[in-house]
């Protein structure tokens, strides 16, 4: 099933190096070998096309990977339910980059390069278009994304914080259970840092809780404005654990962690809608199909 790639809307930007190593793969590969993550507003039609085919045949794959992820794969081989779903998506009027928009880049600039090597072929050609996955944004789970800084500590950090967070030391490790809690961890000891209401912004992008963390700590605090080229700080994805980023700061890795409460779906949906951009490392998402897993051959080697 092909669908445009104008319905296609996304919220973060792309760092250069890492779009540049993500083309010199698919370019290398000939090949996209992983799917862009993309989601949509569920619609019950196509629900009940993929709950049906499912019911009624068996899986393609049926198996667990890591984190004791369940990954089942149905393959649609017949024609009229094939027409049917394509006929549904033609209803969604935008998909939404959940995991992969620098793999959403390189596949469209290895394709544009092929097109410059084979000006014979049509646009039905493989590089043409590239791979991707869609679920409904009703069965998707956002996972925290965590932050971690090398960045010795001033004497008056825990002071300097005070001015937009109220600061509490916990007796345990503290992973924020709603918006506008961050979780802190340096020296050994864990933090809870409740954001004061009159530092929460109003506008989509501002109100996020990665936003609030780095216009009041970040920028202010460890002079770090550019979180995509800065080297001392770095990134954990929420399935790894609080226990990682206590490994990371007790090794002397890094000096301070901060556990953030996962971003919702439904913010994404509303910075796409309206143009905006989120900070890097805004959102992890499961579930995620392991790399490999399905590959598109572009047919031009």
């Amino acid at each position: 099933m092909t669908i445009s790639i104008k319905k296609i809307k996304k919220h973060e930007f792309t760092r250069e190096e890492k779009e540049l190593d993500r083309i010199r793969h698919v370019d290398a590969c000939d090949a996209n070998t992983s799917p862009i993550f993309l989601t949509y507003r569920h619609q019950q039609t196509i629900d009940q096309i993929v709950a049906n085919w499912s019911i009624a045949n068996e899986p393609l794959y049926d198996f667990t990977s890591f984190h004791d992820v369940q990954h089942r794969v149905w393959a649609i081989d017949d024609d009229i339910t094939i027409e049917r779903l394509a006929k549904a998506f033609e209803e969604v009027e935008a998909l939404y980059i959940a995991d992969g928009h620098h793999r959403t880049e390189s596949a469209v600039k290895v394709g544009l390069k092929r097109r410059e090597q084979y000006p014979d072929r049509n646009e039905s050609a493989e590089f043409n278009s590239f791979l991707a996955v869609l679920f409904p944004e009703n069965e998707l789970a956002i996972w925290d994304y965590n932050r971690v800084i090398d960045i010795p500590l001033e004497t008056t950090f825990r002071q300097q914080l005070e001015t937009a967070f109220e600061v509490k030391e916990q007796p345990a490790r503290y992973k924020p259970t709603s918006p506008k809690h961050v979780g802190m961890y340096t020296a050994g000891k864990w933090y809870e840092l409740k954001v004061k209401a009159a530092y929460i912004p109003s506008d989509a992008v501002g109100k996020l809780d990665v936003s609030i963390l780095q216009a009041q700590v970040l920028t202010p605090l460890f002079g770090i404005t550019d979180i995509r080229r800065d080297e001392r700080i770095d990134f954990v994805g929420g399935i790894r654990g609080l226990e990682e980023l206590e490994r990371l700061v007790d090794s002397g890795k890094q000096t301070i962690a901060f556990a953030m409460y996962p971003t919702t779906v439904e913010d994404l949906l509303q910075v796409a809608d309206a143009n905006e951009i989120m900070p890097p490392k805004s959102t992890w998402f499961e579930p995620k199909l392991l790399s490999g897993l399905f590959v598109h051959d572009l047919e031009s080697k």
